[in-house]
């Protein structure tokens, strides 16, 4: 206890900082690896170290450890760990901009946002934080990169990259804005670099079916992994090229339009134009055009630009009916996306439409839709099923069955098959940077493409090495490219590509459990103890990439033995964001309200009751300073009734259940166990609405104080064992205030190792209750009575009280409607 006398304000700067300091001495949130209690992992997603916290990062954190604290006092062993997103592209950029060195930069921002989560009172155990940046964690990240070269999911080859000319480096999208070099404002180009890939297609069946064994996550996450796996079956098949002897493949989820196919539209990469140029009279139109599209980025050319191509001269042959189709160079298909060419079927596509309409092409329409007779001029393509028509021999068939048929024929003809295509690609993992893990291969003249052994683990990415943002600064640095081979021992030169950081992030979730390992990456049967994740919080804008990889990382940890089941995370909530002024919090607006500033003008705790009350977690919330002023007076409120009322409290029997017998005591002691009911459900449910919790505190808090101006109320027994009670629900949601009030309370142990309580039935229940009575929909009277009264009953004493009498005046009750304990409508006429 840091003071006894009774004071009319809450201390929260001495009070806080006092009890982190007493929780941190005693280790209380530790988690223990052979515990008896039932294991639960609750995690949020580990933060990038940027620099400062502010309070709409803390909304996140706050709600991960109040559902930390819920179930740790439910009994349960709770490992609820933090660490560091440490390796990636701000912390070069800092070098650049400021000379100050990447690592120096990270670990000083880690140093900051470490104490600021403490300030906030987190129950993390500190024993199990891990960075990214540190060789003990990223030399099993090339561990793994070696399993997956093993068995083939880890391989290399050419693919396009941003590239600036001047500074000759590999850009990231967002360094790449507008086509112009962020640093040097130079043009963009778009280059083909040998590039490292891991196989995620190889289970993307596997992730597709597993979203439906996921009810804990968000039905819209699970659609947008849905869309992004992006699964289709259909029918690839070849175009035969005129003058040449060559073929285009195209690939189709609607085979059965293949007759109404106009034109064929391929990529500007695509391996064909090469051929095409040497037989095409429009060689320098089409070499015009390729110029124009080949330094934009995918997104610019699949979503931004407008559709378009240029006529190569050069005819394809459909195999089916036979007719002349022309190639089109085009700006919206992309080489790396199947096969490069799609057909174009303007009558039946929404996109080849438009572009059709754009460049004259022919319209043909080989599906009528249900209901209709004849074709007529289309304003716009129809995509959906219907009978075929102008279809050869196929004509009359449903689009359904057509779908196969000419599946069938083109398989028969030696130049189709039935196929599975997949839109998300193998994962990229290759970088042009500096701070990120080393990849570790090495490139001998006589021997090649070379792993590094396992034993010389990990390749170390040097320190204090020039960072200029021209080039790559590893394949700068002779002393570490030097190395040797591991077969014949010659000179070889290393890899100097490093790896993306959802590589990191993709298993950080299980060098938690096994931080200090250094023999394996975790212990397997640490794994099987705890895994997977209860309950994951973080931000839907990682519904794709990191949660997809962290997934696919999961199942090739399973296949190699290490973690049992498929699936890494069974819950997953987002929380939203937490906006001031109308917007979202950003340096840049001048509207960010900062962690130690709030804290040390309002306290933790205020904090954490307003991030909690605001609203729905899910939900875009307001920060307001009206709201946190609200919080501070709820805490001084609560401390002025229970720090008076804790000597009397000391004098109490701890397992005292008070009798509650008149109508105010019963109210009192219903609210607390409605606050008890609410918080448990809250948690259980994972709906994570502490709002509500809050809400009703505070109704505990007014009925408190209301009995405590009553004559003899404060010394009442019923309200001594309420304040008491109220710090247990306190506790998961304002912690300080709750361990310091429930010490002066006279408990000598941790309230956070107390059991929550829970809600009795008996008190629960309601003496009387409200029903209303309407008279054709109207109100007309509130009647109080039994719980469950029956519907005979109540309406007797509804047609005793005059206002229902007055509207019946001698009209007959033709129905009643009730709903018990609620509502009697009578029907009059």
């Amino acid at each position: 206890m840091t003071e006894t006398t009774p004071s009319q304000t809450y201390d929260h700067a001495s009070i806080e900082r006092h009890w982190q300091r007493r929780w941190e001495e005693r280790a209380l949130y530790r988690a223990p690896d052979d515990s008896p209690k039932p294991t639960y992992y609750t995690l949020e997603m580990l933060p990038y170290p940027s620099g400062d916290l502010h309070v709409g990062h803390a909304k996140n954190y706050t709600l991960g450890d109040a559902v930390a604290r819920m179930m740790r006092m439910q009994g349960y062993n709770v490992v609820h760990p933090m660490g560091w997103d440490a390796f990636g592209l701000p912390a070069e950029n800092a070098a650049i901009q400021r000379g100050i060195d990447p690592s120096h930069w990270t670990h000083q921002n880690i140093a900051n946002m470490q104490r600021q989560l403490r300030l906030l009172g987190t129950s993390y155990d500190w024993s199990r934080e891990i960075a990214t940046c540190e060789p003990e964690y990223y030399r099993w990240n090339q561990w793994f990169f070696l399993k997956m070269y093993e068995r083939g999911l880890a391989y290399k080859r050419e693919a396009p990259v941003n590239w600036c000319p001047k500074d000759q480096t590999v850009l990231a999208n967002e360094q790449a804005e507008g086509g112009v070099c962020w640093r040097c404002g130079s043009q963009v180009e778009r280059r083909n670099l040998s590039q490292w890939f891991l196989k995620i297609t190889a289970y993307a069946d596997e992730l597709l079916a597993g979203l439906d064994d996921l009810p804990g996550w968000p039905e819209r996450i699970k659609t947008m992994q849905r869309n992004w796996i992006g699964r289709s079956e259909g029918v690839t098949f070849s175009f035969e090229v005129e003058r040449l002897e060559e073929r285009i493949r195209v690939f189709t989820t609607r085979p059965d339009t293949t007759f109404g196919v106009t034109f064929l539209a391929i990529a500007a990469e695509h391996p064909l134009v090469a051929r095409l140029l040497e037989v095409s009279k429009r060689r320098s139109e089409i070499e015009r055009f390729i110029e124009g599209v080949k330094n934009k980025s995918e997104l610019e050319r699949t979503s931004l630009m407008e559709k378009d191509g240029v006529f190569t001269g050069i005819y394809a042959v459909n195999p089916l009916s036979h007719e002349r189709v022309p190639i089109w160079v085009t700006n919206y298909v992309l080489a790396e996306y199947g096969t490069g060419a799609v057909m174009g079927v303007p009558a039946h596509d929404e996109r080849d439409f438009e572009f059709a309409h754009k460049h004259g092409l022919p319209v043909a329409q080989v599906i009528m839709p249900p209901g209709k007779t004849e074709a007529e001029t289309l304003h716009e393509a129809y995509v959906g099923e219907g009978r075929m028509i102008a279809s050869g021999d196929f004509t009359g068939m449903s689009s359904k069955r057509g779908l196969r048929a000419i599946g069938d024929r083109l398989t028969q003809m030696g130049i189709g098959e039935r196929t599975v295509n997949y839109r998300f690609r193998d994962w990229l993992l290759s970088r042009q940077r500096y701070w990120g893990t080393p990849i570790p291969i090495v490139y001998c003249e006589e021997h090649g493409e070379q792993p590094v052994p396992y034993d010389q683990l990990p390749v170390v990415l040097p320190i204090n090495i020039p960072i200029t943002g021209e080039g790559s600064p590893l394949a700068r640095d002779e002393a570490f490219v030097r190395t040797t081979c591991p077969v014949c021992g010659k000179p070889a030169r290393r890899e100097s590509d490093t790896m993306d950081t959802f590589m990191d992030s993709s298993w950080y979730y299980l060098r938690y459990l096994d931080p200090h390992n250094a023999n394996e990456p975790f212990s397997a049967a640490l794994a099987k103890h705890w895994m997977p994740v209860d309950q994951y919080i973080g931000g839907a804008e990682h519904a794709v990439l990191h949660l997809l990889y962290a997934r696919f990382f999961y199942r090739v940890c399973r296949d190699l033995g290490l973690v049992d089941g498929n699936e890494p995370f069974t819950r997953l909530f987002n929380q939203g964001t937490l906006i001031y002024g109308g917007e979202k919090m950003s340096k840049s607006r001048g509207n960010v309200v900062g962690i130690d500033a709030t804290v040390e003008k309002h306290g933790v705790d205020a904090m954490r009751l307003f991030l909690l009350a605001a609203g729905p977690p899910e939900d875009v919330t307001d920060w307001t300073d009206t709201g946190i002023q609200g919080r501070v007076r709820f805490l001084n409120r609560l401390w002025r009734l229970a720090d008076a009322a804790a000597p009397r409290i000391r004098e109490l029997p701890v397992d005292l259940v008070p009798s509650a017998t008149t109508p105010e005591e019963k109210a009192l002691l219903r609210t607390l166990h409605v606050a008890f009911k609410n918080a448990l459900d809250e948690t259980n449910s994972r709906r994570f609405h502490f709002n509500t919790t809050v809400a009703r505190l505070d109704e505990v808090l007014n009925a408190l104080t209301d009995l405590s101006r009553t004559p003899g109320g404060a010394e009442n027994v019923v309200y001594l064992q309420v304040l008491r009670g109220t710090m247990l629900v306190l506790a998961p949601f304002a912690p300080h205030i709750a361990e310091e009030l429930w010490q002066r309370m006279g408990d000598e142990e941790s309230i956070h190792l107390r059991t929550f309580p829970q809600p009795c039935t008996d008190v629960l229940a309601l003496d009387e209750v409200t029903v209303v009575v309407q008279v054709n929909g109207k109100v007309r009277a509130r009647l109080q009575v039994a719980p469950q009264t029956d519907e005979d009953t109540v309406a007797a004493l509804a047609l005793q009280e005059s206002t229902v009498q007055t509207q019946i005046n001698g009209k007959s009750v033709r129905k009643r409607i009730y709903v018990p304990d609620k509502l009697l409508n009578l029907v009059v006429s």
